[in-house]
């Protein structure tokens, strides 16, 4: 038995989060062994899988008073030189700036009134990060482990990030590039407290810092959407497309006909291809029904809105008139991208779109 009389870890490595001593599992202690722990750093103490007391910065001799729970554990008295056998682990606080992310897999949003329906954001980017509370952060990722490195953590803060400003952008009800680049300077400024305080409440670690670059988008077809979404997501995409169809119908039966539809398809769906990394907090579910309620509303109001309204002007001509199918198609394509940077209104997209349609049968295509 080597019984260890100072335990400490000052060679801490710059992308360095949890460090244990000994690196090979349980040491031998006693009480009155030096515990330093230097500035920027937290001790835990663990025994059998279990995180215990705590110590911050300067030099502590092990004692009942200063390690009660672990003493109340191992039943030792205040006097008791007993050796008893424990990890500790070392957690640095400091900030770890420059960590990279990306939006891999792209975040999807749906673009109402659009030919593809929908489409796929990517951007990239830097945060600094840091661990704002030790015993939650080691509980939940470094207990059990020798040495925990910023790559070690890379596609779990990849997950919890992307799934947080995927749920910004629907609350935010994004319909355009430029919308979404708005929030990302939201989250550069006061929007970054919220998304910190996300993080703080499930891993233990504050966000200091957020840079993004702005966003772009790939037109992408509704039905491709299951392999870049959670579940949760693409029932709201189908929820939409339901309540879309049913605003075709009169008078609020066929939208609510069509709300419970787009319950049922989602739900299915949703259990055919989620997965645990997927699947979303109730809150965010409970945020979809709200926001799928509130644009049923908006559908059924625009719906008697348009029937008394008078008919809007006819939109600009086209520069020219496309000649073959792969023309038109491309128009369509330009079309899409117009509508989801913010070039052109809804009803322009749609009245254009119709002519390209129309133009599109003319040639065979």
């Amino acid at each position: 038995m080597r019984i260890i009389d100072v335990i400490s870890h000052p060679n801490v490595m710059a992308d360095e989060f949890v460090y244990r001593e000994p690196q090979g599992g349980d040491g031998d202690f006693r009480f009155g062994s030096q515990l330093i722990v230097n500035e920027s750093q937290a001790a835990i103490f663990v025994r059998g899988g279990q995180a215990l007391d705590a110590f911050g910065p300067g030099r502590h001799t092990l004692s009942v008073a200063n390690l009660p729970i672990l003493s109340g554990l191992i039943g030792l008295a205040t006097s008791g030189r007993t050796p008893f056998t424990a990890t500790v682990y070392f957690v640095n606080l400091k900030d770890m700036p420059q960590v990279t992310w990306g939006t891999n897999p792209p975040i999807p949003i749906e673009l109402p009134g659009t030919a593809m329906g929908a489409a796929l954001l990517s951007t990239f980017g830097t945060m600094n990060i840091r661990v704002s509370d030790p015993m939650r952060f080691l509980k939940k990722f470094a207990i059990g482990k020798p040495i925990m490195r910023v790559d070690d953590l890379k596609t779990a803060l990849q997950t919890k990030l992307m799934g947080e400003i995927t749920v910004l952008l629907m609350n935010a009800e994004v319909k355009s590039v430029p919308e979404a680049n708005k929030l990302l300077n939201d989250l550069e400024g006061a929007a970054l407290a919220k998304l910190s305080s996300q993080f703080e409440d499930e891993y233990g670690l504050a966000i200091t810092a957020f840079d993004a670059n702005p966003f772009t988008a790939k037109p992408t077809p509704v039905d491709e959407m299951m392999s870049y979404m959670s579940a949760e997501t693409y029932e709201r995409v189908i929820r939409i497309q339901a309540l879309r169809d049913a605003a075709k119908n009169t008078g609020a039966g066929g939208a609510l006909a069509g709300a419970g539809v787009g319950f049922g398809v989602g739900q299915q769906l949703g259990a055919a291809f989620a997965t645990p990394e997927q699947q979303m907090a109730q809150q965010q579910q409970q945020l979809m029904n709200q926001m799928m309620m509130q644009k049923m509303m908006e559908m059924m109001s625009g719906q008697q809105q348009q029937q008394q309204a008078p008919a809007a002007p006819p939109p600009p001509a086209a520069p020219s008139v496309p000649q073959t199918v792969d023309e038109v198609r491309k128009a369509m394509e330009q079309l899409d991208m117009r509508l989801i940077n913010g070039e052109i209104s809804e009803a322009i997209y749609t009245r254009l779109h119709a002519n390209l349609e129309k133009r599109l049968k003319e040639l065979g295509g």
